[in-house]
């Protein structure tokens, strides 16, 4: 839950490197909050079966929708890439592929042109 709440306490920061950790939880978080929206959109009859969104999933998703990009730009951030890669996304199935790979991917070592490495500060912490 830390993870979550890190990446949404940088709302809109564009800056910087997100670990995979990071990423990861805020997604798996995400996908969470998600279906339980739909569920209560479901009990509530606020969901629309011809759309496939309801009430409470569309605010969820637009109040998530800025700290999503950000995180995913960080993580490109720290394997090495450029934030504009984020616009694989634009190409129909193949490009959100091609992001879901580059995601995977582990931190570049070392300090690169984003900043430090998040793991080395992660482990003086601890």
């Amino acid at each position: 839950m830390n993870w979550y709440l890190a990446a949404l306490s940088k709302y809109a920061v564009f800056r910087g490197r997100a670990r995979r950790m990071e990423y990861w939880f805020f997604i798996l978080f995400n996908f969470l909050i998600s279906l339980l929206m739909a569920l209560v959109d479901g009990l509530t009859g606020t969901f629309n079966a011809d759309t496939g969104i309801g009430l409470l999933g569309t605010l969820y998703g637009l109040a998530v929708l800025i700290p999503s990009i950000a995180v995913t730009v960080r993580r490109l951030h720290d394997s090495g890439r450029s934030g504009w890669w984020f616009l694989l996304v634009f190409i129909p199935v193949l490009g959100g592929l091609i992001l879901l790979v580059m995601m995977l991917f582990d931190s570049q070592p070392g300090d690169n042109a984003y900043g430090p490495n998040p793991k080395s500060e992660h482990q003086l912490e601890c």
